[in-house]
């Protein structure tokens, strides 16, 4: 697979360019997004499906400035994919045949089932989750998707968009109840196994309703893709959406530009969770252009990222980590070194994983400058630690990261995320057995390190002189009172022959 890849998504509402560019085998960033509200669809369903001018005119703009990008980065290899619009459209040809004379373009129309399988291929691997129902609302289509064990199982698209919705009904002032009656008889076309509690939420309508809801509770990360909520505790939020006038709407924090299409979509996103029971909701940032570029990623590995590979995790470290990284003695030490705290202390710490990642990422913040290194980090993880990972589980790794002998409370920051992190004896904990493992091996890199704790003493040991490190580790913050110590090779040898008497 090719170092840069463009990959195009020309819906009905907008058209997208994202441009990856991969770091390793399994790494990659994103190093480009654009879009454009084109609504090639404007107008077409009036029109038995045939693209109207207008549509034609801005979608036309728009690809041309993406080829323009394209070539400023030098991509190595583009595909350009179009959905509900083309693929209702009587003169989708044309247009394809006009957009390859004119801008060199091969756009090739996907099928409902293929677009929801891409999105659940992205999702299955940038999001935390085993069983899910994928739904995709576009402007002319939902398509979704049914992911069990990771894997996606089945697909089906359903004729429920929102600029179809808006230009067959709303925009004739017809009675809500038959909108409804439309959407309740495509609904009628989903599977029996159809029916699962988690869903998983891509498009542009379920977006703009989290970036809301983020709003209307203060949430205070401010990312979106891995962001929750239960569904039960904003139906009467979705209701006063779907009722509301534009005016109202805005108070209801939605933006300017979804302003046309929420109602609709909100009504499509309320039947289809009513018809597949689901209860809890998971929004993705991440969609049909992800699911095209890893289906070529992982083309050989069944679509699915190898056990314990986390896409975010080697990306970070491929860019930001210009050590040897090897983290075995790192990470098996702290693992060590945690497990023997928490049964000598009597405390009940299941973060495990979050500690690893944090160790495996302990050096990234020196890739700007060394000063200020775990300030570095702490942002560093935060914007870029997106796949795979809880909103939870990004905060406490990062705070792990932020953690340094001489700033170890971060009352402040703490603070500010307290309900997304574990209780502060517990971060105590953590972050105790970060620094010490940071210190130790700041050190030695190669040192073999053992624990020991007896009577209320921390014992360790080292085959590597840790006389650097030991006055630091001495100085951390205990959760509970014990002392520490370091038994190392550190022995001055006799000074006799150079002493003058």
């Amino acid at each position: 697979m090719n170092k840069r890849v463009a990959i195009i998504d020309i819906g009905s509402n907008s058209a997208r360019l994202v441009i990856f560019e991969r770091s390793s085998k399994f790494g990659f960033h994103l190093i480009s997004e654009q879009k454009s509200r084109v609504r090639i669809g404007e107008g077409a369903y009036k029109q038995n499906g045939y693209l109207q001018p207008i549509g034609i005119q801005r979608a036309y703009l728009a690809l041309q400035s993406f080829t323009q990008s394209i070539d400023e980065y030098c991509v190595d290899e583009i595909f350009c994919v179009a959905t509900s619009a083309l693929r209702d459209a009587p003169n989708a040809n044309e247009f394809i045949l006009w957009i390859k004379r004119y801008l060199g373009l091969d756009i090739k129309i996907i099928d409902g089932k293929k677009e929801a399988f891409y999105g659940a291929v992205a999702t299955s691997n940038l999001l935390p989750i085993i069983d899910a129902i994928t739904i995709d609302i576009g402007g002319g289509s939902s398509d979704l998707s049914l992911i069990k064990n990771g894997k996606v199982t089945d697909t089906i698209s359903l004729n429920l968009g929102t600029v179809r919705l808006k230009e067959l009904f709303s925009d004739e002032n017809t009675d809500t109840n038959r909108i409804k009656e439309y959407i309740s008889k495509e609904l009628e076309k989903l599977p029996n196994s159809f029916k699962d509690k988690q869903v998983i939420g891509l498009g542009g309508t379920i977006r703009a309703l989290s970036k809301a809801i983020m709003l209307k509770i203060d949430y205070p990360f401010k990312k979106l893709h891995g962001f929750t909520y239960k569904i039960e505790d904003y139906r009467d939020y979705f209701n006063q959406i779907i009722l509301s006038d534009n005016d109202n709407l805005k108070k209801l924090y939605i933006k300017d530009d979804r302003v046309d299409t929420i109602r609709e979509g909100t009504l499509i996103f309320v039947k289809i969770l009513e018809a597949i029971s689901a209860r809890n909701m998971i929004t993705s940032g991440v969609g049909v252009r992800e699911g095209i570029f890893l289906s070529l990623l992982l083309k050989n590995y069944n679509y699915i990222f190898p056990d314990n590979l986390n896409p975010s995790l080697v990306s970070m470290q491929d860019r930001f980590d210009n050590t040897n990284k090897n983290y075995i003695n790192k990470v098996s030490s702290s693992v060590e070194l945690l497990t023997l705290l928490k049964t000598n202390l009597n405390i009940e710490c299941d973060y495990k994983d979050e500690l690893i990642s944090a160790i495996l990422l302990s050096n990234i913040g020196k890739s700007l400058t060394i000063y200020n290194a775990n300030e570095h980090a702490f942002y560093i993880a935060s914007q870029e630690l997106k796949y795979k990972y809880t909103h939870s589980q990004i905060i406490l790794i990062s705070m792990l990261l932020r953690t340094n002998i001489k700033d170890i409370k971060k009352n402040e920051l703490y603070n500010k995320y307290k309900n997304m992190l574990p209780k502060k004896k517990i971060f105590k904990l953590l972050n105790f057995v970060y620094i010490v493992i940071v210190e130790i091996y700041n050190i030695s890199k190669n040192a073999n390190i053992k624990f020991r704790f007896n009577k209320n003493i921390l014992y360790i040991s080292s085959n590597k002189s840790l006389y650097l490190a030991k006055d630091n580790i001495k100085k951390i913050k205990r959760i509970k009172n014990f002392d520490i110590i370091i038994d190392d090779i550190s022995k001055i040898p006799t000074i006799d022959s150079i002493i003058k008497i």
